[in-house]
């Protein structure tokens, strides 16, 4: 998840983040009722638009008040009637999900009707109550527990990227189980991502051991054991000349995180929650959650952003979690997943580049949803199956992928995959001069953390039976009768 967004380009594709995707509609569906911004309008926007279109937020403009509203009128019903906000990507052949973000086709055309109608303001009177969490609450509901950096981080004007590990202790006393989280950048201008690790006492221990080796301060990034990494600054990057590998299929390629267990890179440990645009909160369903052990210090790797001279004053950030407690252990424990190539190489030039990762599923699995990730050059990923008998399913085609906008996407239903089948996922590349948003199409590209290197992660969490509830053998055995 790793990427800092052009804020040039996200003034043009989120210039109406909040709206979508239906037939197109015309104001007369709704007859000659009037149509005002406070009785119909609002509650729409407020629903399904101010996670972003507030003040400090991602979106390029806020859309909470009707003077802030109104400029945007005609943009608005252009973005609806085109279905292209609010943003949503995956081919709806494929999956269906909880989370879809496209608007119902009554609220399009209440929104159409509105406009038509000359976009009226109507009764304060009738304004509903804003969104909680716009006044700085929270989408979750109220946590059993909020963690926050312990003091503030400076973002200048010319700082480039910056990956930074901060260290953030829980002093839990015995092992929770968490149901939901929410990460809360404290200014979400600079903050570009945030994934926060588990890091149990061993893990810790084992970095101040490598930390007090090399005389370095513990939390420092590594290039890792590998050898195809090295560091520019914070930043991992792959190297030029490291060995090419495109299709991960046919050529182990290191990379990515095995169900119950980790994959290459540094000393992460688990992956507990992540914030990006798009991304939203992390409530697992009813039954399911992850564990998190006593006496865990959570690792927040942030990803800060000066926007490339966009950012005229310096700025603090203090970022925070908030964490809901399941009531008793779930009976499916959650582990984040993920197939990742690393090892690709794309050419300068080359317009629609394919890259492929691949995961032999070691266990049973349910998966709970899905998150492909790239950054600036990425055209498409599909997510693909192939069970054990030899039958091959798409579970996600993602035609068009925004890096502006990168979602998670729930499943409605748990799909069920055997121990043995193969996850593939496969991306292509605009490395060319038709992709406005690429850095540099005269460099070769490899994998690397800032927006102008590349990535390739098919993410999915995943759930397993809890371990915790497993009958113990000498109970097995008294069941059995032997």
């Amino acid at each position: 998840m790793k990427k800092a967004i052009l804020l040039s380009a996200v003034a043009v594709s989120l210039a109406a983040l909040c709206f979508v995707v239906s037939p197109a509609t015309d104001a007369s569906a709704s007859g000659k009722k009037e149509v005002t911004f406070t009785r119909d309008v609002a509650s729409i926007l407020y629903n399904n638009c101010a996670e972003c279109h507030r003040p400090n937020d991602i979106a390029p403009m806020s859309l909470l008040s009707y003077k802030e509203v109104r400029p945007w009128a005609r943009s608005i019903k252009e973005k609806v009637v085109n279905r292209e906000m609010p943003p949503w990507s995956p081919d709806p052949a494929y999956g269906e999900f909880s989370n879809d973000h496209r608007l119902a086709q009554k609220d399009i055309d209440t929104i159409a009707a509105w406009v038509d109608q000359g976009a009226k303001e109507g009764n304060p009177k009738d304004l509903p109550k804003m969104p909680e969490f716009v006044a700085g609450g929270w989408e979750i509901g109220k946590p059993d527990v909020v963690l926050q950096m312990t003091e503030e981080h400076t973002v200048k004007p010319d700082d480039p990227d910056q990956y930074i590990n901060f260290f953030i202790p829980t002093n839990f006393k015995e092992d929770v189980w968490v149901q939901a989280a929410e990460i809360h950048p404290s200014n979400r201008r600079v903050v570009h991502h945030v994934i926060a690790f588990v890091q149990t006492p061993q893990n810790m221990a084992k970095r101040a051991e490598d930390a007090k080796a090399k005389g370095e301060k513990m939390g420092k990034r590594a290039a890792g054991g590998s050898g195809l990494f090295y560091l520019d600054g914070n930043l991992r990057r792959v190297k030029m000349d490291a060995p090419v590998v495109d299709n991960g299929c046919a050529q182990k390629a290191p990379g990515g995180r095995q169900p119950g267990g980790n994959g290459e890179g540094e000393n992460e440990g688990m992956l507990l929650a992540g914030f990006a645009p798009g991304t939203g909160i992390t409530v697992y369903p009813p039954g399911t959650a992850k564990r998190v052990p006593a006496g865990t210090t959570l690792m927040f790797q942030i990803h800060y952003s000066a926007f490339r001279g966009s950012l005229k004053d310096s700025v603090t950030d203090r970022t925070s979690i908030g964490l809901i407690f399941a009531k008793q252990p779930p009976d499916k424990m959650v582990i984040t997943s993920a197939a990742a190539n690393v090892m690709f190489k794309i050419p300068a030039g080359a317009d629609n580049h394919e890259v492929v990762a691949c995961q032999t599923i070691p266990r049973d699995i349910q998966v709970i949803n899905y998150m492909p990730h790239m950054h600036l050059r990425g055209k498409d990923m599909k997510y693909e199956l192939v069970y054990p008998d030899g039958k091959r399913e798409t579970l996600l085609w993602v035609p068009k992928f925004s890096f502006n906008w990168q979602a998670v996407y729930w499943l409605k239903q748990p799909l069920t995959i055997p121990k043995g089948a193969k996850f593939i996922a496969t991306a292509h590349f605009d490395n060319s001069t038709k992709n406005k948003y690429n850095p540099d199409p005269k460099k070769d590209v490899r994998w690397g953390d800032p927006t102008y290197d590349e990535m390739m992660i098919g993410w999915m969490d995943i759930t397993i039976d809890n371990p915790a509830k497993a009958p113990k053998p000498d109970a097995a055995r008294a069941a059995s009768g032997k």
